[in-house]
């Protein structure tokens, strides 16, 4: 009694402040007294020298007429989806117009029109896309207006106009001999894509040249508003800040994939009834044609269901990244909050994202100004009276009546408030409440911010990528980006399934493998970063989005530093090499910069082991103890 007495004593009349958390002095402590700037580990963040021949060049190769002035008509489109399938029918839009020789105008973003309160600064696509910027870097290719002229607003706002919803692999001859007739007689078409794409992702050798628009438009005409720009480049160098190279990671966690996959058991309590209530809604839709219950674990081993973040960790510890490696969370959302992310953060605390690199106020400045609305709150249903109780009960059978249920857990007010809450109540999911229309909107100035700092990371690993439903992902379109502008740089390709069989072979001990457990991660991995790991891209990830493998449409290679074979498919489709050779004034400097990378010194690298070993009291244990195991080793003894 007297120590307690003491210890309240000293806890009321104490004058200690708390402090706040922070991610920034979390990382300024960890990198005070770490390595010199400059010094990196080149086994962990060096370029990929195979690689290093390879630059981008999307310019035409032949002769390009630019558009003709007469065009055949006005196109005006309506895209639905998230942040990747918007950024993928844009880049469809331009090449279809090009192809039609008709005059665009600036597709209409549905998650960001008025309709969904957000600010009144913006218009649809100028809330993620700078406009100017977008028509001004295509003038040689297509003729862009903001607008349909008057004379011709009327009739859309009756739909006298005939208005198209094209499939994601719809060919070129739908367009031609299709809407084309149509686009002529009328003058105006409609397009409403809503799968992430409204052309075939492989094109014809004879339309390389519609391959290098598409390049085009995703690399350098798509430019986000200076806001976002200005906002992600200074988030790239508070990370850069410290000295350290910094990898991203995008976990692909999103309920719609893991749907359609049938992933509902990698999760727990309400997220497993989430994702089952959306693959019910799928299949009622003919979205998928398969059972609602399926095998979530024969999925996973099929290489159908993302790698968890614990798994990303492991595997990241296994190739010997130290514990306290920068590691930037990149997505909008992760399905399964943050539960899902704590074996990650317990092997690498230093997981930031952006709310960890910016603050409150600089997010809502990107938002911009918005009306206020309504918090969403959780409507208690109504509680019966005795009267309607006694006449359930009087209309409930013949006796004998067996007793009553016991009484139901107690729901409180907390579980029934998140975004998940009706499932605790209704069988059916609710109409989005105009707060979560702003959130979806909100949610594309989050991936644009996620997606620049991604592409710039000195390394990248996908959670969920070549998922196989055919709709663009995320990590897709960041690994195309840094393929296209940097192709040397470190882009884990990891084979799931791969994975997948070396995780059931370790199940039982996953933080204690074997010696050959981890050589044999680090050599799928290493794999990966090279011409393997391009050539199965090539396989699965172009046939359903071309902005995921712009190779070798949109490259060149410089040929003074390397002969690469070209590697076919069974199609005779070409996955591998098969570049045209560089401009004379790209093979120079081009030539110069990579021979500077591979004859840099690598004497570091055996420093830096070092160092780390010194620093980091987590290291003998996390990677010198898995040098020195062997197959014998036995982690009970």
């Amino acid at each position: 009694m007297g120590s307690m007495v003491a210890h309240l004593s000293m806890t009321k009349f104490s004058s200690m402040n708390l402090v706040q958390y922070s991610a920034k002095d979390a990382l300024s402590h960890d990198f005070s007294n770490i390595l010199s700037p400059g010094v990196i580990n080149k086994r962990l963040w060096g370029a990929v020298r195979s690689l290093g021949s390879l630059q981008p060049y999307a310019n035409p190769r032949n002769s390009y007429p630019a558009p003709n002035e007469n065009s055949n008509g006005f196109i005006y489109a309506k895209v639905f989806g998230g942040f990747e399938k918007i950024r993928s029918s844009i880049c469809d839009l331009i090449t279809i117009a090009r192809l039609l020789n008709a005059t665009l105008v600036i597709p209409e973003i549905q998650e960001s029109t008025r309709s969904k309160q957000i600010s009144y600064k913006f218009k649809s696509f100028s809330y993620l896309y700078d406009e100017e910027q977008f028509i001004a870097s295509l003038k040689n290719d297509v003729h862009i207006v903001k607008s349909l002229p008057e004379h011709f607003k009327a009739a859309r706002r009756s739909n006298d106009f005939p208005i198209f919803k094209p499939k994601k692999s719809a060919s070129l001859n739908f367009y031609i001999k299709e809407i084309l007739p149509k686009l002529k007689k009328a003058k105006v078409v409609g397009l409403i894509i809503t799968d992430g794409a409204c052309l075939q992702s492989i094109l014809p050798p004879s339309m390389s040249e519609f391959q290098r628009l598409r390049c085009r438009v995703a690399f350098h005409a798509l430019q986000f508003r200076p806001e976002i720009q200005i906002l992600g480049r200074q988030m790239v160098e508070r990370l850069r800040a410290w000295g350290q190279p910094f990898l991203a990671y995008h976990p692909g966690l999103v309920r719609d994939s893991l749907a359609y996959h049938g992933c509902a058991e990698l999760f727990q309590d309400v997220h497993t009834e989430l994702i089952q209530y959306r693959r019910a809604q799928m299949i009622r839709q003919g979205i998928i044609s398969g059972k609602l219950n399926v095998d979530s674990h024969l999925r996973r081993e099929n290489g159908s269901c993302p790698l968890m973040p614990e798994e990303v960790g492991l595997l990241l510890r296994a190739m010997g990244y130290p514990s306290k490696t920068i590691i930037y969370l990149a997505g909008s959302q992760t399905f399964g909050g943050q539960r899902v992310l704590i074996p990650l953060r317990a092997m690498f605390a230093n997981l930031v994202d952006r709310t960890s690199l910016c603050s409150k106020t600089e997010l809502s400045d990107l938002v911009g100004p918005e009306t206020p609305l309504p918090p969403d709150t959780f409507k208690v249903s109504r509680t019966k009276s005795d009267a309607e109780l006694k006449e359930e009960w009087n209309k409930a059978g013949p006796r004998p009546r067996p007793l009553p249920p016991p009484p139901e857990r107690r729901i409180y007010p907390h579980e029934k408030e998140g975004w998940y809450g009706w499932i605790t109540e209704t069988d059916k999911e609710p109409s989005p409440s105009p707060m979560d229309l702003r959130r979806q909107a909100h949610r594309l100035l989050w991936d644009a911010l996620d997606y620049i700092v991604s592409v710039e990371a000195d390394a990248f690993f996908p959670g969920f990528n070549n998922d196989g439903s055919g709709w663009p992902d995320f990590s897709g379109l960041v690994m195309g980006q840094r393929l296209y502008e940097r192709a040397p740089s470190r882009t884990y390709r990891p084979d799931r399934k791969t994975i997948a069989a070396l995780f059931n072979s370790i199940r039982d001990n996953m933080y204690h493998p074997l010696r050959d457990w981890t050589l044999s991660v680090k050599e799928h991995l290493n794999r990966s970063l090279s011409e393997e790991g391009l050539i199965r891209q090539s396989l699965l990830s172009k046939p359903n989005s071309f902005l995921s493998h712009p190779l070798p449409e949109c490259s060149c290679r410089i040929s003074s530093l390397e002969n690469t074979k070209t590697k076919k498919g069974k199609d005779g489709r070409v996955l591998y090499g098969d570049e045209h050779e560089c401009p004379k004034w790209m093979q120079s400097a081009g030539a110069v910069g990579v021979r500077n990378d591979d004859t840099e010194s690598a004497e570091g690298d055996t420093d830096v082991v070092e160092q780390q070993e010194r620093d980091d009291p987590d290291f003998p244990s996390s990677l010198m103890s898995l040098i020195d195991r062997d197959e014998e080793w036995d982690p009970n003894d």
